[in-house]
């Protein structure tokens, strides 16, 4: 029996246990992904046979086109990308403003205000749901996309915390070096620490676009008009008839997923880094 920590062809056993745990849970998330690809291009037999077929003899492609008239798929994707593109902007303005606040500028409370903020975060939406509909509803808000786009430019405690402990790994020699030079601490914020700070910022931007991507409670909640609706009402919309076609159901399923595979690993690089750098200091 080979020992534990016996070399094998320049790697150690732990490290060939550890590959193979990361195969297990890496096919664990492939597996349902591979399976949603495969019935978006079955017929319904296909899809229900038993045993399982995995492979389809001949490829329904018609089944997105069909999918997408069922619903205006396009007036709903434009409605999901204008909330995603309005959730990292102010994802990123108001959160790296606050979160520069808390974490380069020195001022009395700082440090008991930030834990307050944290505090924030075990509050979850549907215990403030009801008392924002109320706000919302006195502001005239309800049934357009002000609810959904307004909060994203209020802050968001776990966007700050990221921002502010990456933040905190900046050498402060550089801002007193720039505060030296004469700049404002407006300057620095923005043609210093922003710059510095790219792979938490493009960090806070995925879960930005994540969170409003998918976000149902929300639409589902706040807006009345069809018009309005975003992709998540309108599979929904699907799922709601009498007999729903799960092989469209599945189409747009796709359709949804593949952005946001591709966005992340277009920019995974960066969203490691900020992950791992924002728990070095703090």
């Amino acid at each position: 029996m080979v020992p534990i920590g016996t070399k094998y062809k320049g790697q150690s056993l732990e490290t060939y246990v550890i590959y193979i745990i990361l195969i297990l849970v890496a096919l664990a998330y492939i597996i349902p992904f591979l399976w949603l690809i495969s019935g978006s291009l079955k017929s319904n037999t296909e899809l229900f046979a038993d045993p399982p077929v995995w492979i389809p003899s001949e490829p329904v492609w018609s089944n997105y086109a069909t999918a997408f008239q069922q619903f205006p798929f396009w007036l709903y994707f434009k409605n999901t990308l204008y909330i995603c593109a309005m959730a990292i902007l102010g994802g990123v303005l108001a959160n790296t403003l606050v979160a520069y606040g808390f974490s380069r500028i020195e001022w009395k409370g700082r440090d008991a205000l930030f834990i307050v903020v944290l505090m924030t975060m075990m509050l979850p939406f549907q215990v403030t749901m009801i008392p924002l509909f109320v706000l919302f509803q006195k502001f005239g808000w309800i049934g357009t996309f002000k609810p959904l786009v307004v909060p994203a430019f209020l802050g968001n405690a776990y966007f700050i915390f990221l921002l502010r402990q990456f933040f905190m790994g900046i050498p402060k020699e550089l801002s007193q070096s720039a505060k030296v030079d004469g700049a404002s601490e407006f300057r620095i914020y923005w043609q210093l620490t922003l710059p510095l700070s790219l792979p938490v910022i493009i960090t806070v931007a995925i879960f930005a676009f994540t969170g409003a991507w998918g976000d149902f409670i929300g639409p589902l909640v706040f807006l009345s008009d069809n018009k309005l609706y975003t992709l998540s009402l309108g599979i929904q919309q699907i799922m709601s008839v009498n007999d729903p076609r799960w092989t469209l159901l599945m189409a747009v399923g796709v359709s949804m997923t593949l952005p946001v595979l591709v966005i992340f690993f277009l920019l995974q690089k960066y969203f490691i880094q900020g992950i791992t750098f924002s728990g070095i200091k703090g």
